[in-house]
């Protein structure tokens, strides 16, 4: 049981861990877990990885916090290398998802409300989707679940069905200010948005004088062997959300913009006191040291073939269990036939660890360091939690 000091908002497995090392997690008492969760696609490189390691105990003999009244060199560093490896000109950086997330609202109604267009403050949405927990990105993603007992939703934000172009087209208004969407939703249940539909999205975006943002925070970052999930459908963003992986473990953020959509975020606009501290630099620009280098993209993208084709199996195997496997690269869901928690926590009962996501999915995330054999052993404890179901429907009916 949870401490009663704590907030009853979690609903915690009973796993106590005490290290990690790559892929794998090690209980109190000397279990050992493959972490195919990674703090839900947060571990992008593992546990303790040394590169990692050895850049936050590096910076942290020098100096934490600062706040941002001072020239940080860490941000103008990071900032230039995801400017350099983007369509980005500018870059904020925050200590989450959700405040990028936040920024990134800010600055494409700031940008309207610059060229002159104030009552342009709309923000179309799509049904299913996350961006946070905050009281604008709870009403952004406009799940009832976590926007009831909150009071008044947020104005701004106009929500359409999933890959629904008529409905999209018909929520265009005089007061439509950007389109936002998720490359791949990770918590509505790992639900890829088609290539076709994101060069939709950017066609309408300039053929009605809107931005479109992207939320890439569980998507980006090598995620789906790209460095950002929208990269496959051959298009660019005018702001992007990242979060997650970019840290590495550390809590840190970004929103990325051109310089044309990021125009009306002038000094005093916006502000954190946290975002962008030297420790979080300096774990930043490890990641990118490690998914920048020569070649990590191309394996990440082989150890995915392996994993997807292992997963494809599976669902042949077991069809009864196993109704559909979904995503892109190491971000992958399996939807099922039974309940989710069923097949996850058989899972788990074979030391293998995934998350829950909505639509009946488990979301698989393995660290983007995951091997061609880890990824097998992974596939061959999901093979042996689908047998152990299978065996417990037959005696149930028996």
């Amino acid at each position: 049981m949870a401490d009663p000091a704590l907030y009853d908002t979690y609903n915690r497995a009973p796993l106590r861990f005490e290290r990690g090392e790559g892929v794998w997690l090690t209980t109190e008492s000397g279990e050992r877990y493959m972490d195919f969760a990674a703090g839900i696609a947060v571990n992008s490189l593992g546990h303790a990885h040394p590169h990692l390691v050895a850049a936050l105990k590096d910076q942290a003999d020098k100096l934490w916090h600062l706040s941002n009244l001072y020239d940080i060199p860490g941000q103008e560093q990071l900032a230039r290398r995801l400017a350099e490896a983007t369509f980005a000109d500018k870059v904020f950086f925050t200590n989450s998802g959700a405040e990028a997330l936040e920024c990134a609202i800010k600055t494409a109604r700031r940008y309207q409300y610059v060229n002159g267009h104030p009552e342009r403050f709309h923000i179309i949405t799509f049904e299913g989707a996350f961006h946070g927990r905050t009281l604008a990105t709870i009403a952004a993603g406009g799940q009832p679940k976590y926007l009831e007992g909150f009071g008044p939703k947020v104005e701004g934000f106009d929500q359409v069905p999933f890959d629904d172009l008529d409905a999209l087209k018909g929520a265009i208004t005089d007061a439509t200010a950007a389109i936002l969407i998720e490359p791949i939703q990770g918590e509505g249940g790992v639900r890829l948005v088609s290539k076709e539909f994101l060069r939709t999205l950017r066609q309408l975006c300039d053929e009605n004088g809107l931005l479109l943002i992207l939320d890439e925070v569980q998507s980006g970052v090598g995620r789906t062997g790209k460095l950002f999930a929208h990269e496959w459908a051959g298009i660019t963003p005018d702001i992007m959300a990242v979060a997650k992986g970019i840290g590495g473990g550390f809590p840190l953020g970004a929103c990325l913009a051109t310089e044309e959509a990021a125009s009306g975020m002038k000094a005093g606009t916006h502000g954190t006191t946290y975002g962008g501290n030297p420790l979080a630099m300096a774990v930043g620009n490890a990641v990118l040291d490690v998914v920048l280098a020569d070649d990590f993209l191309e394996q990440v993208r082989d150890v995915a073939l392996v994993f997807r084709q292992g997963l494809e199996s599976l669902k042949d195997r077991f069809p009864d269990i196993i109704d559909e496997i979904r995503g892109e690269g190491l971000m992958l869901g399996i939807r099922t036939k039974v309940p989710n928690t069923e097949l996850l926590m058989a899972m788990r009962g074979e030391h293998l660890l995934g998350v829950p996501a909505g639509d009946n999915v488990i979301r698989l995330l393995p660290p983007l360091v995951t091997t061609a054999e880890e990824a097998r052993e992974g596939l061959a404890r999901i093979e042996r939690a689908a047998e152990a179901l299978g065996e417990a429907a037959l005696k149930k009916s028996a």
